[in-house]
């Protein structure tokens, strides 16, 4: 097979989460006093929060106020709204099952996606469950990645990111490692393919048979 270590980005590439996340965006910026119906919030899709925050208000301060009102609503509401993406299941069992080693890479910070990893039922897939740290040590994709690089059980692994924005891709190559790209999540194709990458997958069976195809 091509490829024995997966890095998976989470939102819009194995969870449907945009209804919580939009949710959850919609109650932060009325919060703070900003009219969501003037923002593109689907453009604030999988970016960290900071950058998110950042861009709207200008404000260090702010920013960081938003992201703590944002994530005590998620907590009790957003992340509560996750499906799973028709495929991700059997995707996962079917590279666990050639020994290939799975990670995720997220901006999410590792103490939220973890639960709701947990109540899709897919959190004992992962090898490591790679993401962001709750402050900003830790905070953009390729910090993620490199983090993820780090654990043990990815040294000497021929390695893929996977993603379904244009940060999953550029993370990827700010590590000098290859990415695929999904097209079912929430970036377009044309987003995408603006990006180094290797393969474009339609849907979770492509990608499969993408990673354990021979060379």
């Amino acid at each position: 097979m091509r490829f024995d270590a997966i890095l998976f980005d989470v939102d819009g590439t194995l969870v449907h989460s945009s209804p919580g996340i939009l949710g959850t965006m919609e109650y932060t910026f009325r919060t703070m006093g900003v009219d969501p119906a003037q923002l593109d919030l689907n453009r604030y899709i999988g970016p960290p929060l900071r950058k998110t925050f950042m861009e709207v208000f200008g404000d260090e301060a702010k920013a960081e106020q938003a992201v703590d009102t944002y994530r005590a609503y998620y907590k009790v509401w957003g992340q509560h709204q996750c499906t799973l993406f028709p495929g991700v299941e059997e995707m996962l069992k079917t590279l666990k099952a050639h020994g290939t080693v799975l990670c995720t890479a997220t901006c999410k910070p590792v103490p939220v996606v973890t639960p709701i990893l947990k109540e899709l039922g897919i959190a004992g897939y992962f090898d490591v469950v790679g993401g962001a740290t709750m402050d900003e040590r830790v905070d953009d994709k390729p910090s993620v990645i490199r983090s993820v690089l780090e654990q043990p059980v990815t040294g000497g692994r021929r390695i893929l990111m996977v993603g379904d924005r244009a940060d999953d891709l550029l993370g990827a190559g700010a590590n000098a490692l290859p990415a695929a790209g999904v097209l079912y999540g929430y970036g377009s194709r044309e987003e995408l393919e603006r990006c180094d990458h290797v393969f474009m997958a339609e849907d979770c069976e492509a990608l499969v048979q993408y990673i354990l195809s021979d060379q």
